[in-house]
């Protein structure tokens, strides 16, 4: 029996990854070798895969009696057994199939935060897909499986079976080593090996990518990653975050300085948007024809835009992590889901300590990612949707919840924009009312699937696709500004609409540059008008040069830079949960795990990134800004 499932499923592994190579195949290039190598290491995986599955039911077989082998008892153990392997089987079959039309990929961490966030997860694929008919659908292929099974007689040669003990061991046994040398010497990351995504993926998987990542969560930089003389990478960053305006506090291992302003310091209220999703492409302003985002567009025509500015990340903690905090994103989770993670230097305190009250808000419930953990633990009052308390909150700021009464349309991932930008309406009359500058952090969520929106906003049927919820998504921005457009607090307080990260991550390299391309726009600036930055920057420089628009002088601990600086040279810094990108003009230099270096030439035109070897500062200065930030986080360096 146990062969007959190892054949059946390897079966069904290749053709769910000659389905997902024939799906992918205009997105890149196969050659005849390529398509080899994806088979070969996927057949070996698979083979991985299957001796985990089979392995509690080998050593079962090992111990069970020979005279318990016809007993009832050993029939509806191995009925059971198989239907149960076989359900699993098809289940992440279903799974890997839907997570790649997501995320063009096999299983990888965002799919272990899936498994940990089963409210929000469950019932996103509920009002995404028809669960009931999908759940039955894999118990009716599954019984499919077991009746052919049944058919081709292997239960019955199972229990006519008078396997020796010594030969039962000997194929148990086969089973055990092959399985703990799988465990112990086939990494994940053998399939990484090839300079195409794509190519990678498909030779993964599922199974065993989902275990790998549960395994490597979080990645310590000083083990996996190059390393140089820690005396060296902090003189290297120092070097770089060093501006005119800018002073050290410290001269060990800190980047803690002083920031003097220009002029007189303004201080207006600063309320920021971080919209889910929001690819730079689909606006307009960008080259999209498809007049998604009319709003966006005509705001980017009269405002402050960024037109050069790029994630960190390619998930919403990591957006979160770059606009609160200002760093490099550092391997593994990020900080935000992080132990040790509050009473940081972030944003907010600044803001604090210039005297305003600061917010975060969010239409789902904000314990999902430890987003009201981090932000409270950090001085932020919450406003969520609410519905958990997380074992280990112990955040003192206030929480308020958005109550049903102020609710007009809800899905998985929380409450329409419409409606949470209506409690950051409330909330800000009532802040005007006690006389308190406020600094509000807004997370949206309609831009996600399952794409609903409330009917009758927009001429496109909700949940019929991401561009209904883009124009949903643009038309409530667009609602907000004109209601708060007439509010008494409006003329002093500035708007800030960005993006968390780009809609898909996706693309033939495994940093794909373009995919990290985000908007930013800021509204009622005083005396701005229309103006463009086009030099290359990050989000974490978003705060820096707002600051020194505002005149500010504060301590600065963040990596971000003031791009309007006459020194200041472009540079963007991006990553997923392993690889970690330094682009500064045209040069490259990727880091990755088992201290690997790889380095391109970037042509922006064309998105392309052609293999260059080169040495020197770039490379030092790509390590000195990761080895640094993780070193500051955990060493407390990024605390008050």
């Amino acid at each position: 029996m146990l062969f007959s499932f190892v054949a059946v499923f390897i079966a069904a592994s290749f053709l769910i990854r000659l389905g997902l190579l024939t799906a992918t195949i205009e997105k890149t290039g196969f050659s005849l070798l390529s398509i080899l190598r994806i088979f070969t290491q996927g057949l070996i995986y698979d083979l991985g895969v299957s001796s985990f599955l089979a392995l509690a039911y080998a050593i079962y077989l090992l111990v069970l009696p020979q005279r318990f082998i016809q007993s009832w008892f050993n029939i509806f153990i191995s009925y059971a057994g198989l239907f149960f392997m076989v359900t699993i089987v098809i289940f992440s079959f279903f799974a890997e199939l839907t997570f790649w039309q997501e995320f063009d990929s096999r299983f990888n961490f965002i799919a272990v935060d899936y498994l940990i966030y089963t409210y929000e997860v469950i019932h996103n694929i509920n009002e995404s897909y028809p669960l009931p008919l999908l759940i039955g659908g894999v118990l009716a292929i599954s019984c499919l499986f077991l009746w052919l099974f049944i058919r081709m007689g292997v239960f019955k040669t199972t229990f006519q079976s008078d396997t020796s003990l010594k030969i039962r061991g000997m194929i148990s046994g086969f089973i055990v080593i092959i399985a703990l040398l799988y465990g112990f010497f086939i990494n994940n990351s053998w399939a990484e090996e090839g300079n195409n995504r794509y190519h990678n993926e498909l030779a993964k998987a599922g199974i065993y990518s989902i275990f790998s990542a549960f395994k490597n969560n979080e990645l310590n930089y000083n083990q996996f990653y190059k390393l140089l003389d820690k005396p060296e990478a902090y003189r290297l960053i120092r070097s770089q975050l060093l501006e005119a305006n800018s002073t050290y506090l410290n001269n060990n291992s800190s980047i803690k300085r002083e920031i003097k302003g220009k002029g007189p310091a303004f201080k207006p209220n600063v309320i920021m948007i971080t919209v889910e999703s929001l690819s730079a492409d689909f606006m307009a302003h960008f080259g999209n024809r498809e007049n998604l985002t009319p709003v966006l567009d005509g705001l980017a025509e009269t405002n402050l835009l960024f037109t050069n500015m790029y994630a960190t990340g390619t998930r919403t903690v990591r957006g979160m992590e770059a606009l609160s905090l200002a760093v490099p994103p550092t391997p593994g989770s990020s900080i935000v889901r992080r132990p040790n993670n509050d009473s940081l230097t972030t944003i907010g305190n600044i803001f604090r300590k210039a005297g305003y009250e600061q917010t975060f808000y969010y239409g789902g419930d904000g314990y999902f990612d430890n987003m009201n953990q981090y932000f409270g633990g950090n001085g932020y009052n919450i406003t969520d949707r609410g519905r958990k308390i997380m074992a280990g909150d112990h955040y003192t700021t206030k929480r308020t919840i958005i109550t049903d009464q102020e609710v007009h349309f809800e899905n998985a991932w929380g409450i329409s924009d419409e409606d949470l930008y209506q409690t950051v309406v409330s909330n800000s009359d009532e802040q005007f009312k006690r006389g308190i500058p406020f600094y509000s952090f807004v997370m949206t969520t309609s831009n996600h699937r399952p794409f609903t929106y409330p009917a009758g906003k927009i001429n496109i049927p909700s949940g019929t696709g991401r561009t209904g919820a883009l124009r949903y998504t643009d038309y409530a921005i667009g609602q907000f500004i004109l209601q708060i457009s007439h509010k008494p607090w409006f003329k002093n307080t500035v708007i800030i609409i960005v993006a968390d990260h780009c809609a898909s991550s996706a693309g033939k390299n495994e940093i794909d540059i373009s995919k990290y391309h985000i908007p930013c726009i800021i509204l009622n600036l005083p005396n701005s008008g229309k103006r463009e930055i086009n030099k290359v920057c990050s989000q974490i420089d978003l705060y820096p040069t707002l600051f020194n628009l505002f005149g500010w002088s504060y301590e600065s601990n963040l990596y971000g830079k003031d791009v309007l600086a006459a020194g200041y040279v472009p540079r963007a810094l991006l990553g997923t949960y392993q690889k970690l990108a330094y682009l500064k003009k045209d040069s490259l230099v990727i880091l990755s795990p088992q201290q690997q270096i790889n380095t391109f030439i970037y042509h922006k035109n064309t998105n392309e990134q052609l293999p260059k070897s080169f040495s020197g500062r770039v490379i030092k200065e790509a390590i000195a800004n990761y080895q640094t930030a993780y070193d500051l986080f955990k060493n407390g360096g990024l605390h008050q």
